[in-house]
């Protein structure tokens, strides 16, 4: 079997839903090898978020959760029993581990999984903590959700833009985006973390704030305001013309932000006569007429497909894209030429069709392996790794540890 990149890298998980394994299951396909940690009985919130297969809800088959539990090896353990933290304290003691956790920075304390405690036992541990609002600051400790850490990222306030939306509530992109964010920043943080305990041997504190993660998507308007004292908001965070439109069999979005832009826009379109109208004859005079712009604009792209609009757009330098939908995207020439998708099988849901990675390493290939079932690995882990025997393992199952 080929190596991997991350080969004898060992990765603790402790956390659910999607910020903090997304961040193991990146590194678990670079190769590392992530045990997670699941309550027994019940295992990771995510097993029983869709969608499902046939809309039937089973704890084995969120697709949420197989996608981000991928390569994983899964063990269940009560951490809030002594006897648990005690096998936890193996875990973390394992030669060059890595810690990820996602509880709040008050149940982090409670269970004395601060950094500074979990230091003395293995001084090589890196602990990356992946938290609303980051460890310390006023708001550590404030109760928070996927939608009020977005919204206090400031995407509420910009989106949806526009000022025809002025009047509408304030909108966050749909599903999981400010999660998933806040763990590729996680997996990066902690792969430079690896990278300078490689040179230094030691471990080190990562604290991701998925706040500040979601405000780094809208890092530009910081300096805007600076040097412009542009205040951007959903009155202005918008494009005078083109934006997301309809055509033929979807929808496409345009954007043009530059000269070279709209002479590449109306070439795409025939050069029209229209264009050589005095209204739109300057980027001012044509932000003026957006409206206008985007009704004669609609009138050709209900004539073609988004495959043609965006094949003849590429074919003459202009900024058009497609709107994917989930069959688009499934079906795309270009990403089944990339392999992007495989397909895995699963005890329980049978074949299924998984998304891999956006890179191909020539030495270290990829190659996915489905999620864990809840505690599959609890015998390979505790047993294999741990050199527990039956007998010092006796009970622990029965009273809800393992």
């Amino acid at each position: 079997m080929a190596e991997k990149a991350l080969d004898g890298v060992k990765v603790i998980e402790l956390c659910e839903m999607v910020a903090g394994p997304f961040c193991t299951k990146l590194l678990a396909d670079l190769g590392a090898e992530v045990i997670k940690i699941e309550k027994p009985g019940r295992g990771d919130e995510a097993r029983y978020r869709g969608p499902f297969p046939n809309d039937i809800p089973h704890s084995e088959c969120s697709g949420l959760f197989s996608y981000l539990n991928t390569s994983k090896l899964g063990i269940t353990l009560n951490i809030e029993d002594s006897r648990g933290i005690g096998i936890f304290n193996e875990l973390i003691k394992l030669p060059g581990a890595i810690l990820v956790v996602d509880k709040s920075p008050g149940k982090i304390e409670q269970l004395g999984l601060s950094y500074e405690k979990l230091s003395q036992i293995s001084p090589q541990l890196i602990l990356t903590a992946v938290t609303p609002f980051g460890l310390t600051g006023p708001y550590r400790n404030f109760n928070a959700y996927p939608l009020n850490v977005i919204h206090g990222g400031g995407e509420g306030y910009c989106l949806p833009g526009g000022k025809e939306h002025l009047q509408k509530p304030p909108l966050k992109i749909g599903n999981f985006v400010a999660e998933y964010d806040a763990g590729l920043n996680a997996s990066l943080a902690t792969l430079a973390a690896l990278y300078a305990r490689n040179v230094t041997g030691r471990g080190q504190l990562v604290d991701i704030s998925k706040q500040e993660s979601v405000m780094s998507l809208y890092s530009m308007f910081v300096p805007r305001y600076i040097n412009e004292k542009l205040v951007v908001s959903r009155a202005n965070q918008g494009y005078p013309y083109g934006g997301i439109m309809e055509c033929k069999d979807g929808y496409i979005a345009v954007v043009c932000w530059f000269e070279r832009d709209w002479q590449a826009l109306m070439k795409l379109i025939g050069d029209p006569e229209w264009a050589k109208e005095d209204r739109f004859s300057s980027d001012a005079s044509r932000g003026r007429h957006g409206e206008e712009i985007n009704a004669l604009l609609l009138e050709w792209t209900m004539k073609h497909t988004k495959d043609e609009i965006y094949h003849r757009g590429q074919a003459v330098g202009c900024p058009v894209g497609k709107v994917f939908t989930a069959p688009d995207l499934v079906n795309s020439t270009h990403l089944q030429a990339r392999q992007f998708f495989v397909e895995i099988e699963h005890p329980d849901m049978g074949k299924v069709k998984y998304p891999t990675v956006p890179y191909k390493f020539s030495d270290t290939p990829i190659a996915l392996v489905r999620a864990p079932r809840l505690g599959e690995h609890n015998e390979v882990v505790y047993h294999g790794l741990l050199g527990h025997t039956k007998d010092s393992l006796k009970g622990l199952s029965e009273a809800g540890i393992i």
